[in-house]
């Protein structure tokens, strides 16, 4: 009989996620994740910058103070795997859509090593790297049984007939010092995308709550939209506490609510929004998600609107004697987006009914930094 290990999660192309850095015991070839018992973790600044190019930029800092002695602990996270793309597999442990990976830890930069482990999805990975002489890839198996493989996120095992959920594991050995010690790292990482979604931002911060005092004693999470806009929500179970607050450029906040969950709204327009807390002490993970997903109920044309290559206007929704109307819509989309006041009162009437639309009566139309996509709906009108 087949042994099923773990169940494949199907919903959108490429979703994948990252985390927090958590504590690590390395015992031969596994590595498991364990709680500090003498290193709190004081400070944390999370940065998470979108771009139009579908990537997003991760920034992290901590401050971490060791009550012990000097001590060595190994510290790192998980990757998921890519669902859905056809991207190569990598034995070697390097995810094919993290990039710029960078480690210092008090003003040294570390080297970090890469393996292939066990991922539960919704649990945290149990950071057991895979005997690859015996679990194969999609690539290289295809079929099992004359069926083939469910994706390829997912390895297969023909000695026990057996599939497992797999990611790629970053991590590094850090060297504590007695009292306080800094950590910053920073990557690339591709978004995921999928029906519904323009991009989504995984993100978890529950292993944080592995290190001494089981939180983040002083804990800012900062995202950015630098020279872009951006459109989205944050699930409200996680940041309910405290607001979300402008601090830098243009933006809004709102509540909203998507079937029963509740969350923040944010527009920002080459700025950024911040949420800060103390004492914090996350019960699950978070998720930051493009707000075309709030826009199908009582869908209009513009109802969100986003710079990168993922953007679908819905144009697939507009009836034929609606053509022309639609083009005009689509070819002014990229000036709304930047706050240009149209002189045209109808033009400027139908993007005032939308809450991302923020009017700058100083912007006047420079096309410089428009996007290839912008351009395409400038020229097409789709």
């Amino acid at each position: 009989m087949r042994k099923l290990l773990i169940v494949a999660f199907l919903f959108a192309v490429v979703p994948f996620g990252w985390a927090n850095d958590g504590v690590l015991f390395v015992n031969g070839n596994h590595l498991v994740p364990v709680q500090e018992t003498d290193i709190e973790l004081n400070r944390e600044v999370l940065t998470i910058s979108l771009g139009d190019d579908g990537y997003a930029t991760v920034d992290v800092q901590y401050v971490l103070n060791n009550r012990g002695n000097d001590k060595t602990v190994t510290m790192g996270f998980e990757a998921l795997a890519p669902y859905n793309d056809e991207v190569a597999f990598s034995p070697q442990g390097i995810h094919p859509y993290i990039h710029d990976f960078t480690v210092v830890m008090n003003g040294q930069k570390l080297a970090y090593m890469n393996a292939v482990v066990v991922s539960k999805y919704d649990d945290e990975c149990d950071f057991q790297p895979l005997d690859l002489r015996r679990w194969k890839s999609y690539d290289e198996v295809r079929m099992r049984n004359g069926e083939e493989l469910p994706n390829n996120s997912m390895l297969y095992d023909a000695s026990m007939d057996s599939l497992v959920n797999f990611a790629y594991a970053y991590y590094f050995v850090a060297r504590f010092h007695h009292g306080k010690n800094t950590i910053h790292h920073t990557y690339r990482y591709r978004m995921s995308y999928g029906v519904g979604r323009t991009f989504e931002v995984p993100y978890s911060l529950m292993p944080a709550m592995r290190w001494a005092n089981r939180q983040i004693d002083d804990f800012t999470l900062r995202i950015k939209a630098t020279n872009t806009v951006k459109h989205f929500i944050v699930e409200d179970s996680l940041f309910s506490r405290e607001p979300f607050v402008v601090n830098e450029g243009v933006g809004k906040i709102r509540k909203s609510k998507l079937y029963d969950e509740f969350f923040t709204e944010i527009a920002l327009r080459n700025g950024t929004v911040e949420w800060h807390a103390l004492n914090f002490k996350p019960t699950g993970n978070m998720t930051i998600g493009s707000a075309d997903q709030l826009c199908y109920k009582g869908f209009k044309l513009g109802s969100f609107y986003d710079r990168s290559d993922n953007y679908q206007p819905g144009s697939y929704m507009i009836s034929a004697d609606k053509l022309r109307e639609y083009r005009r819509i689509l070819t002014n989309l990229p000036y709304a987006s930047r706050g240009y006041v149209f002189k045209d009162k109808k033009l400027q009437k139908y993007f005032s009914q939308f809450w991302w639309y923020m009017p700058d009566a100083q912007w006047k139309p420079d096309t410089s930094d428009f996007t290839p996509r912008e351009w395409k709906l400038i020229n097409e009108g789709e």
